[in-house]
């Protein structure tokens, strides 16, 4: 006897129009994205298309251009071109578009238009977390990670590589310009009739060009030397004057500091900048043991449920000087400090640590062996500094012990979720300003994950 089977007819014709309502389940994460997006004040975004002249095409809306970035970040998919096929292919993505398909050069163009206020709702989805719940601010955790920038370290060059090519393809350019000019009377054969004959060799444009980056390169890390020096001699000249008040008080000083001159600033022969993405760095990632152009991107995350209460991105590669910065930006965006923070030793510094600012905070902070003095004469290796000295007390007693224990509870999921879950291991966007907005974006995804998977909705994508 033959099965029966239900009715498949691919050229079915529908009776009526079909309704993007049924496109997706009550429970999707499509759908809680397009819930709170509309919520969000999109405002800035409104303002400046009103601002500009209205002719030409009406654009795409806001709202339905916001809902598909931030749905794509949520999902990994964050290429304007995935994101344009995506429309057609992926239901949740046509159900956000309501069945219309903007081209990938649009999409580009409005997140590279509206990217600080994208970035800027950031601050919003928080507080709708914090509204739910999910912020306490009784423990955070910060750590950071190395993202790949959208550049290869081999488009990096040293200075000192960059002084000898310089020498090297100005000869070249110069032995061009030369061969040229001596090749004036053979222009027709050279270039054709049709030719004006003046035009650059592409060997020569080549050069020019190369050339002409190698130098902008130079130019800025001798630059980058110059502020350096000057932000010293500045340092050296406010010890100098502590140092005169002390003698003239009649203490003993030591010698007087010496003040660098910025003028005679050289990079070091050593330091690097890539043609590609200048403001990133090549950098040790410690999850690979391997040197990355990348940037150091950190966060902050609450305990509660592992909400990054604040984002930000560095050419740093040492973590030391982002503490306080890092927990100031939790003020700015919950408006309250956390009470208790737990980070790993490259955030310790004695300046850190005793800071009026974090003096209201509860800092589980192993110090680190840079920080801690060479053993004393009695082999007991213990650390001269009292501050390190209590910080080690502290974290060896028992309640020390179980607090700092659940730091890598808190932030290094976090870091586990965002690379492995959803992929996204480079910024796409070059210079530190849109890979700071860039980044922000991404936790803005990994938060309002966090805000719907506390809904209990059973759907959402890994």
């Amino acid at each position: 006897m033959t099965k029966s089977y239900r009715p498949y007819n691919p050229q079915q014709q529908f009776l009526l129009p079909p309704s993007l309502q049924d496109w997706v389940p009550e429970d999707h994460l499509a759908r809680f994205v397009s819930d709170v997006v509309e919520s969000l004040d999109l405002s800035v975004i409104h303002t400046d298309y009103a601002r500009k002249d209205a002719r030409g095409t009406s654009p795409y809306h806001p709202s339905m251009m916001v809902k598909l970035l931030v749905y794509g970040y949520c999902v990994g998919v964050r290429s304007s071109r995935r994101i344009e096929r995506a429309t057609f292919d992926d239901v949740a993505f046509r159900f956000l578009a309501a069945d219309q398909h903007p081209d990938h050069a649009s999409i580009a163009e409005f997140r590279r238009r509206h990217l600080e206020a994208l970035a800027d709702l950031f601050a919003q989805v928080l507080r709708l977390c914090q509204k739910a719940g999910l912020v306490k601010l009784g423990h955070v955790s910060l750590d950071g990670t190395k993202v790949k920038a959208n550049a290869s370290k081999h488009k990096a060059m040293s200075y000192d590589r960059m002084v000898e090519s310089e020498k090297k393809l100005q000869e070249e350019v110069r032995r061009l310009l030369e061969d040229a000019e001596t090749t004036d009377g053979d222009e027709d054969a050279r270039y054709g009739k049709d030719r004006r004959g003046d035009e650059l060799p592409a060997e020569l444009r080549r050069r020019e060009s190369r050339l002409k980056k190698i130098q902008e390169a130079k130019a800025a890390l001798e630059q980058e030397a110059r502020e350096k020096a000057e932000r010293a001699a500045e340092e050296a000249r406010a010890k100098n004057e502590e140092r005169e008040r002390k003698r003239e008080a009649g203490k003993r000083v030591g010698r007087p500091f010496e003040v660098p001159n910025p003028a005679e600033a050289k990079p070091d022969p050593k330091a690097q900048r890539n043609f590609t993405d200048p403001d990133s760095r090549i950098m040790l990632d410690g999850a690979t043991k391997s040197f990355v152009q990348a940037y150091n991107a950190q966060a902050v995350v609450d305990g509660t449920s592992q909400v990054i209460v604040a984002a930000d991105i560095t050419q740093q590669a040492v973590d030391s000087r982002q503490l306080i910065p890092m927990l100031v930006r939790v003020a700015e965006n919950l408006g309250v400090m956390p009470k208790t923070v737990t980070a790993d030793a490259g955030y310790y510094s004695e300046a850190n640590v005793t800071a009026p600012l974090l003096a209201g905070i509860d800092l589980h902070i192993p110090p680190n062996q840079r920080e801690e003095s060479k053993a004393q004469a009695g082999g007991q290796g213990r650390p001269k500094s009292p501050v390190a000295i209590a910080m080690r007390v502290k974290l060896g007693t028992e309640a020390g012990k179980a607090i700092y224990k659940l730091r890598k509870a808190i932030v290094e999921p976090v870091f586990g979720q965002i690379k492995d879950a959803r992929g996204i291991r480079c910024i796409l966007l070059r210079g530190l300003a849109k890979a700071r907005a860039e980044w922000r974006l991404i936790c803005l995804a990994h938060n309002l994950l966090k805000l719907f998977r506390a809904t209990g909705a059973p759907t959402c994508p890994a």
